[in-house]
């Protein structure tokens, strides 16, 4: 099986249950997104670059067996592999990606945030952190939920950037953006940034993120390309909201119209979303075909990324770095 099926199936399942030798080190918890307030996580790698991204699930269809010092296998559908556990400097490899505001006061249906018991870091905590891994670190991420306002998360997010400057590292933002917000952070030498539309069409977003606005969110895409320049605006789209596939064909050339590069994420089903299923892999990698011939045509590379999840790769097919 070839890496981009593979990852798909990995992607499709999207667990695995883990064995052998203690993995502790290699084991990731996320404070945002749907993988928020899980077991945690491992990143597999092929050993030539390649990653996906795990959740540990001990009734999972696949195993990974740790055999000591981050070599590990992979049995999946009859068929095993040999690759390595990726350590984690903040919840990816090679990235001290950061969630300032583990709570938020919105309510999207597919993200647990809001029913954590989650709190803001200190900026001198984050700074902290990224200390603790600079010698194993090629950037920096910060991401947020909405403590109490959109207004007041920004500026708490520009302290955090302004303090992290001096670490001479590219650092990625991902907000949710007000009105300045690009200008603000490109002021403050931020090299990329993420503004997610989440998902595929405006009736989905409404009925999924109530009181955000998702001609806000375009429009604070579209000003940061100007800003931020070629393939360094990004922004996730959820697969698996109830969407179809000519609906994503839609967004990702819409998106790469004005510059953008979406980012096909899978539904991890969480919060409100729980019992909904995984996108296919068949799905995924149709999907994925399509992505890269959007992207080719609108002179996107997202092998240029620095930052966050185009860099990263772990749970995304990936056009450009997954081959």
């Amino acid at each position: 099986m070839d890496w981009i099926r593979l990852k798909a199936r990995l992607l499709e399942v999207g667990s695995v249950r883990l064995s052998g030798e203690p993995a502790e080190p290699y084991i990731s918890h996320s404070t945002a997104g749907p993988s928020a307030g899980s077991p945690g996580s491992l990143f597999f790698s092929d050993g030539g670059g390649r990653r996906v991204r795990l959740g540990i699930n001990e009734a999972s269809s696949i195993e990974i067996v740790h055999r000591g010092r981050g070599e590990a296998d992979l049995f999946i559908d009859g068929s095993a592999l040999r690759g390595v556990l990726e350590p984690a400097a903040h919840h990816c490899p090679r990235q001290a990606y950061i969630t300032v505001s583990g709570t938020c006061i919105f309510h999207c249906r597919y993200c647990p945030v809001p029913d954590l018991p989650g709190r803001r870091k200190e900026v001198a905590e984050i700074v902290r952190m990224v200390e603790d891994v600079a010698d194993r670190i090629d950037a920096i991420a910060i991401t947020s939920g909405v403590a109490s306002s959109i207004e007041e998360e920004e500026a708490y997010v520009l302290e955090v950037v302004a303090a992290l400057r001096h670490f001479d590292l590219p650092i990625g933002v991902s907000i949710y953006p007000g009105p300045e917000t690009p200008v603000r952070l490109h002021a403050l030498g931020v090299a990329e940034v993420k503004f997610n539309i989440e998902a595929a069409t405006e009736g989905i977003f409404r009925e999924m993120c109530p009181g955000l606005s998702w001609d806000g969110i375009w429009e604070a895409l579209a000003s940061s390309v100007v800003l931020f320049g070629k393939d360094r605006v990004h922004s996730n789209i959820i697969v698996g909201l109830g969407e179809t596939d000519d609906d994503l064909e839609r967004v990702m050339e819409d998106l790469a119209a004005i510059g953008v590069i979406p980012v096909l994420r899978p539904l991890t089903p969480a919060a409100a979303l729980a019992d909904r299923p995984r996108p296919s892999a068949e799905r995924l990698l149709r999907l994925h075909r399509v992505h890269e011939r959007v992207l080719r045509e609108a002179g996107l590379d997202p092998r240029r990324t620095l930052t966050m999840c185009a860099a990263c790769t772990g749970c995304d097919l990936a056009p450009g770095r997954d081959a």
